[in-house]
């Protein structure tokens, strides 16, 4: 595969857009894919990438219209999200891989196993859904980019470097994806296509995706295993939770099943 300057920032070209990604190390793939309004950067705060890197090429992509990564035409799917990783995948002759995913991109991670079940090998899928339950889509109608604090303001900032346009689509995008009922629709059914050895990894005070929906998804995927993070929110793999989880998920992408 090709590589760009280990631990340095580079850019592709795919499907319409500039989408700006980070490598780290070499050896076998690990692709890590930050949530919704999050950015590549985020996986500084839950994993040693230098330490990553010691085993594993380390492929961390700002999704489309995050971080520096463009999105001109201003819509935003997870399935698009997922086709952008294919390509930039592609474009660094990256064929199977191991993968962790924090919310849009856990969500990213089933359309990818799905897609193509044959190229990902192993996943950890933190907060993931197989579709918007109604408690969601409240909590995304009642998102805006009015009245925000200077300190919310700030710390978007700090994640995407591409003017404040940029940061007000991304608060308005929640709203579309409340009315969306097409691109999060995974039936048990197609759940079952996939291959990938899969951990699933939720909070069970997560207000946007009760607990229920993660024991959907592990009696779907043939080869899952659940963790339920005791009175974890969505996203429990930061602060108190971020070290366990660091290590399960890396002895889970390594094969120890039982970590």
């Amino acid at each position: 595969m090709q590589t760009a300057p280990i631990g340095r920032a580079a850019t592709a070209s795919v499907n319409g857009i500039e989408m700006q990604y980070e490598l780290h190390g070499e050896g076998e793939p690990l692709v890590l894919l930050h949530g919704f309004t999050g950015a590549s950067g985020d996986w500084a705060h839950v994993f040693d990438l230098a330490e990553l890197g010691r085993d594993h090429t380390v492929i961390v992509p700002d999704l489309r219209g995050h971080g520096r990564s463009t999105n001109p035409a201003g819509t935003l799917t997870v399935r698009q999200c997922a086709l952008d990783v294919f390509a930039l995948l592609d474009s660094l002759g990256v064929t199977t891989f191991k993968a962790v995913g924090l919310s849009l991109g856990a969500k990213s991670l089933l359309h990818l196993a799905t897609m193509q079940p044959g190229r990902v090998d192993a996943m950890t899928l933190v907060s993931a859904t197989p579709y918007f339950p109604e408690q969601a889509r409240a909590i995304m109608r009642s998102f805006s980019d009015e009245g925000r604090s200077d300190a919310e303001w700030e710390d978007m900032r700090s994640r995407h470097k591409r003017g404040d346009d940029q940061i007000r689509a991304l608060w308005r995008q929640a709203r579309r994806f409340a009315d969306s009922h097409d691109d999060m629709s995974f039936t048990p059914p197609l759940l079952s296509t996939i291959t990938a050895r899969t951990l699933i990894v939720s909070g069970d005070r997560d207000p946007l995706y009760p607990v229920e929906l993660a024991l959907e998804m592990y009696r779907a995927i043939p080869r899952s295993f659940l963790w339920v993070v005791p009175n974890g929110g969505h996203g429990p793999l930061f602060g108190e939770w971020k070290g366990q989880f660091a290590r399960a998920a890396l002895a889970f992408l390594r094969g120890e099943q039982g970590a």
